[in-house]
């Protein structure tokens, strides 16, 4: 089993990074194998909205987008770690998002698919994705959230789950 960890925060070493790594290693203690991608050590542009993904399954942008779409092909399954920065995901973590759009198909989009499929559900739900769990934490500085034990046991624990179940 594959799991792959996916840090939206600028800040390496900080909370969000502290606690997507707990996860990992509870996923890797599980039997899975893991890896670790950084957004913001990546080169990753906003969505054109070409539609050329609509057409040939691939996103136009030639960037590390194109390398992480393989490896969330690959995994099995996806841990995202992200702080929120005036009440919103970080801009790697949206960016990286937006350009989800490769892995829905044209008859997916929008217009007469749009209403029935999404009305009332979730992200994950309508995106066929199987949402494991959540780990929501507060702290103010860097590293705090190293001192929170019930914190990184959560974290732990759902890195776990990711792979038993």
């Amino acid at each position: 089993m594959k799991v792959l960890g996916i840090l939206g925060s600028p800040r390496v070493g900080g909370n969000s990074d502290i606690l997507l790594e707990q996860a990992l290693a509870g996923a890797k203690n599980a039997g899975a194998e893991v890896e670790k991608i950084v957004l913001s050590k990546k080169k990753i542009s906003g969505c054109l909205d070409c539609g050329k993904c609509n057409e040939t399954g691939i996103c136009a942008i030639k960037d590390d987008m194109l390398e992480i779409h393989q490896r969330v092909l690959e995994a099995d399954a996806i841990i995202h770690s992200v702080p929120v920065y005036f009440w919103a995901m970080t801009s790697q973590m949206k960016a990286y998002l937006d350009r989800w759009c490769v892995f829905f198909d044209a008859e997916w989009q929008w217009q007469k698919a749009y209403r029935p499929k999404m009305k009332g559900k979730s992200t994950c739900q309508f995106s066929g994705l199987n949402l494991i769990g959540v780990v929501q934490a507060s702290a103010s500085t860097k590293g705090e959230i190293a001192k929170n034990e019930g914190i990184k046991k959560q974290a732990y624990d759902l890195g776990r789950k990711s792979v038993t179940g």
